[in-house]
């Protein structure tokens, strides 16, 4: 999954100002966004810099430079991408020793399914939803009631997906009927990939950044599109008019994202550590979840936020089901990126 807000000029501006200084010995290869001093606050105050950042456009990008020769010590990568991380060789467990915040962690998102196997493989860090955002000013709420609005001729033209294979795919298993895609069947993939290609001539665009839907949408040029919670709870705080509907039958996505601890980094063991367990800490929840991102440590997110913050931030509960993009076989996910990639051409 492809995870970040791009930051408006003037907070882009500021982050760039207060990460001017950079820790030399620690080399964080990242989405861009992500280097807010607000989400690693507790390392600043330790170290008195933040770590040096540099940054990829997805995690495929960011897979590739690594596989090439560049030198990074901890990468921002997602759940569904950790099997194909993991047998390339590229990364080494966690001690979980040293993870501060590791007994308080979201259980459901450290377990061998998510974390690479027995050992902490991948440590996460921030999860979040995918659900239908629309316009309502000129879409009913009944109109979005079932996934199936994605193959309503009548808003054909101005529908969007995500240009992201994780969060398309999950929306066509779940559209078909599936909940849990670690264990789906060739049949079950092909159902989903024919339910996209059903769904293709129906789309104005595949959306690549939450600025660009959240225009699309406030415009009316897009009216109903598969998207990320911040990009709803961006467009509220903003004013801008938008819904969102989580409880579709068919159910709602999940993702979770994290740090991978690379092989041979050139920087700082401890500060590695330090780096994560800052994102971790109590201190990055609240900044965190004003970006739209919920924090994996369960204990301080309860601590902190209110019931009425979750759902403000469209992390709310649901009572439908809801497919969690856990890790798949590379196997699967190398069917799923080449068949995304034919549908986007129209094959």
């Amino acid at each position: 999954m492809t995870l970040h807000r791009l930051l408006g000029a003037a907070s882009l501006a500021a982050l760039g100002t207060a990460s001017a200084a950079q820790d030399a010995d620690l080399l964080v290869f990242d989405y861009s966004g992500f280097e807010s001093e607000a989400y690693h606050q507790p390392y600043v105050d330790a170290h008195g810099a933040s770590p040096t950042f540099a940054f990829f456009g997805d995690e495929d990008e960011a897979f590739q430079k690594l596989r090439s020769g560049f030198q990074a010590d901890v990468t921002h990568i997602c759940a569904g991408s950790v099997s194909k991380w993991q047998d390339s060789g590229i990364i080494e467990p966690w001690d979980t020793s040293q993870i501060t915040a590791f007994d308080t962690l979201n259980t459901e998102l450290t377990d061998a399914d998510v974390a690479g196997g027995e050992d902490l493989y991948f440590l996460p860090t921030d999860f979040g939803s995918t659900a239908i955002a629309y316009n309502p000013d000129e879409v009913n709420e009944e109109d979005v009631a079932s996934l199936d609005v994605f193959l309503n001729p009548d808003f054909a033209g101005r529908m969007s997906l995500p240009d992201n294979v994780d969060d398309a795919y999950a929306l066509a298993f779940l559209a078909t009927g599936v909940t849990n895609w670690t264990d789906a069947t060739d049949e079950e993939f092909e159902a989903a990939s024919d339910w996209l290609r059903e769904v293709h001539p129906n789309l104005r665009t595949y959306w690549a950044d939450a600025a660009e839907i959240s225009q699309l949408l406030s415009s009316g040029e897009i009216l109903v599109a598969w998207a990320w919670n911040e990009i709803p709870a961006t467009m509220r705080e903003e004013g801008r008019s938008v819904g969102f509907n989580r409880e579709t039958p068919e159910g709602t996505s999940l993702w979770v994202c994290g740090y991978v601890n690379l092989v041979d980094g050139p920087g700082s063991d401890d500060k590695a550590y330090d780096y994560v367990n800052a994102v971790l800490s109590e201190d990055s929840v609240v900044p965190l979840l004003d970006f739209g991102f919920g924090s994996a440590n369960q204990a301080a997110l309860e601590s902190q936020v209110s019931a009425e913050d979750l759902e403000a931030a469209g992390l709310e509960p649901v009572s439908v089901p809801v497919l969690a993009q856990l890790p798949v076989s590379n196997e699967l996910r190398e069917k799923m990126n080449g068949t995304f990639e034919q549908i986007k051409a129209g094959f």
